[in-house]
Order: C-alpha cells, then structure tokens, then sequence
C-alpha cells in the first residue's frame, strides 16, 4: 500500500457526528505534503488481556503500515484520526473507535494532530468481537472506563482492581454498536483536490463557479460528477464537513465565536443555529458535556 501522502483529509435531518463514522476507500493523490513516520509498536504480545497506551500524535505525523499478533482498538480522545485497513480508510472522530483484529495490516494517521488511546487487546480475549475492521460507537461508560483504564496503567494491583476494569471494557467493546453510513469521500482527482481543501479550510468562500474554473470543467460538469460519485449536493456535503470540524474545534476549547468565524459562518448565532438543528443540541451544551471527559483523558496520559 502506498504511504500515507495527502494533504487533505482531512441525512436526514440530524446528522450526530459523535456516533457518525467517515468511510473513505483510500486514494492518494501523489502531490501532496509528505507525512512523517512514527515508530509502530514493538512485535510482541501484550503482557495481559488488555495493555493500555495513551499517545498524542503531532499534525501530518502517522504509524507506517503493520500488524499485530493481537487485536487492538483505537479510540480518539481528541482531535480526527485517519486509520487505513483492508484498503479503506477509517476517519476517526471524538467518541469512536476503530477496532482493528488481529493480523490487520494498518496504519493510523492525523492530518491535524489528535490525541488517543490504543487498546491492545490479547487474541483469546477478543473471541465475540468483529473479524473485520470496523468502527464502533463509544458509550459513555466505555469511554470512562478507557480513562480509568489508561489512569491506572502500570501501576500495581494487589486487590484485582485492573482485572475488574479490563472485564468491563471486553464487556462493552461487545456490545458496542458498529456504525455504518458516514461522509461520503472522492475517487477522482479533481473532486479530492475539492473536498480536501473544503475540509482543511471549511470557511473557504469559493463558489460552485469558482470551483469549476478551477478544477478546469463547467459548474453543470461538475454538480454532475459530485452527485453522481458523492450521493449528495455539495452544499449538503460542505454542511456536513463543517459539523464534523465544529465538533473538532469545540473539543480542543475553542470559543464558539471563534469556531463560527474558522467555519465560515457569518455570524455566531447562525451557527449555534446549524449546529442545534443538526446535533440536536447548543454548542454550549456540546462543549459542557464534554469538558469532564476532556480533562480526564488528558490527566490520565501525564
């Protein structure tokens, strides 16, 4: 597989983006910024059933392709990953999780940088879950039991402490619901060159006419091919990017006029709206929800 090299990447009436996964079949476009490796873990079993490690990823940092002999699961406590598989790409928002079997050839990368918890999880341990990659939604209980799990990493455990928290999480990795649907992502050059600069840059002004010119094909052109290979508009699509990356900004602390602003909204308010009608909820409330969680995971990589 071909390393990592794009620049880019990073219905209905709700779109909940915490429980949304992004499928994306994985074409680079060879003229993108370069990325740079990361060491991938050592090639050895992990010592329990379930051996924890919290990693922060610099922007357009990644692991290069490799396998483990046990099966892992990658949750993402801040920030977007990319983790690629099986020739399809997973993009990973707060509140999900890839889960990677066994002898999966993987890698995972961020274009802005993230923040996440990988689960390494021995073979015998992992009998009831997927054969295949797959994404899962986090509860709230599974997310605070990974935070336990990566706080009390290492540390002795003479009263069976660790062993209870590790049952918990097999427990709900389980159950976990897989998620299917998500952001559609291009093939073609031309429309990557397009959602790509949109996701870097969701206030990007340019118009469908704008677009077209440069892209070098007629606006009628190019709203054929977009719906054609995405499914959707490419408003839709652009209202969708702009919910995913709002959610992103929200978690890192950013004030909600300055995210409206980075967003391309006119006007705080109008965000707020969008954001309410699509989520279900206020930014405000959004951001309240997940401070606790925030803090936590942060604490518990130190």
């Amino acid at each position: 597989m071909p390393p990592l090299d794009f620049d880019r990447y990073q219905s209905e009436k709700r779109l909940s983006f915490d429980v949304l996964p992004i499928y994306v079949e994985y074409q680079p476009i060879g003229d993108g910024m370069s990325w740079t490796p990361i060491s991938a873990p050592p090639d050895a079993p992990p010592p329990r059933p379930i051996t924890m490690r919290a990693q922060s990823i610099p922007p357009r940092h990644e692991f290069p392709e490799h396998a483990h002999e046990w099966h892992q699961v990658v949750y993402a406590v801040d920030g977007v990953l990319m983790a690629i598989a099986e020739n399809r790409s997973f993009v990973i928002s707060p509140e999900q999780a890839v889960w990677l079997p066994s002898g999966i050839r993987h890698r995972v990368g961020s274009l802005l940088g993230a923040e996440f918890r990988s689960l390494w999880i021995a073979v015998d341990s992992g009998r009831n879950l997927p054969s295949t990659p797959t994404v899962l939604a986090v509860s709230p209980l599974l997310k605070e039991l990974i935070v336990e799990a990566a706080a009390i990493e290492g540390h002795k455990d003479d009263d069976g402490y660790t062993d209870r928290v590790t049952t918990l999480i097999l427990d709900q990795l389980g159950r976990a619901r897989a998620l299917t649907g998500g952001l559609p992502w291009p093939r073609g050059e031309r429309l990557l060159r397009l959602c790509e600069a949109l996701y870097v840059d969701p206030a990007d002004a340019r118009s469908l006419d704008d677009w077209a010119k440069l892209l070098g094909m007629s606006s009628r052109t190019l709203t054929r091919q977009f719906e054609a290979e995405m499914g959707s508009s490419l408003r839709s699509w652009r209202r969708r990017v702009r919910l995913l990356r709002a959610i992103e900004l929200l978690r890192s602390g950013m004030g909600v006029t300055e995210a409206a602003m980075q967003l391309g909204y006119g006007s705080a308010s109008a965000f707020i709206f969008a954001f309410r009608t699509e989520m279900g909820s206020s930014p405000h409330a959004y951001t309240r929800n997940a401070t606790s969680a925030h803090y936590d995971g942060r604490r518990a990589a130190t």
